[in-house]
């Protein structure tokens, strides 16, 4: 998981968005659980749902296809996402966070615009990603990158313990 790195806001504080390397896709599971828990109240299943898409891209993505990003800022990791094939001309935006602490600087913004680049460069026609109707910051990011809501459906994947069902989104991106 080496190669292409990118950085906006210089000096200090800066974002670096770097490819994912040993340690990080743990990292990934942990502050997902962390931070999704805290802010919305999710449940366990929430964290086993990320562990098992991590799972899965580390058992043998195709670095060709897909990759993972980390955002750091002042050296320490502040966001991440993914990119992974759904087909061949499709392919699925995946765990995308941004620690609280780095909201307001485009970390999530530049996530993503990475991720479309690169879909764009390995030849997919469109991006498909699925979020919560809750997550009003990471729909604003998906909306102002050109995503399109095509589907919801409530779901009671990952409570908070009242019993409320949630709504998931699908969104996607045509790229040509």
């Amino acid at each position: 998981m080496t190669g292409r790195a990118g950085s906006w806001g210089g000096g200090s504080g800066g974002v670096l968005v770097r490819e994912a390397r040993v340690g990080d896709l743990g990292w990934i599971v942990w502050r997902h659980g962390v931070v999704y828990a805290a802010e919305y109240g999710w449940d366990a299943r929430f964290e086993g749902l990320v562990a098992g898409i991590i799972a899965e891209f580390a058992r043998g993505h195709d670095p060709e296809r897909e990759r993972c990003w980390i955002a750091e800022v002042d050296g320490e990791p502040a966001g991440s996402v993914m990119l992974v094939r759904k087909s061949e001309e499709a392919a699925k935006l995946r765990v995308l966070l941004v620690e609280p602490r780095a909201r307001g600087r485009g970390v999530g913004k530049g996530l993503v615009e990475e991720c479309v680049r690169f879909a764009r460069a390995a030849g997919y026609r469109r991006i498909t990603l699925w979020t919560d109707s809750e997550l009003a910051a990471a729909r604003r990011i998906y909306e102002r990158a050109g995503f399109v809501q095509v589907a919801t459906e409530e779901h009671e994947e990952f409570g908070d313990g009242t019993g409320r069902r949630r709504v998931s989104e699908t969104w996607e991106l045509a790229l040509r």
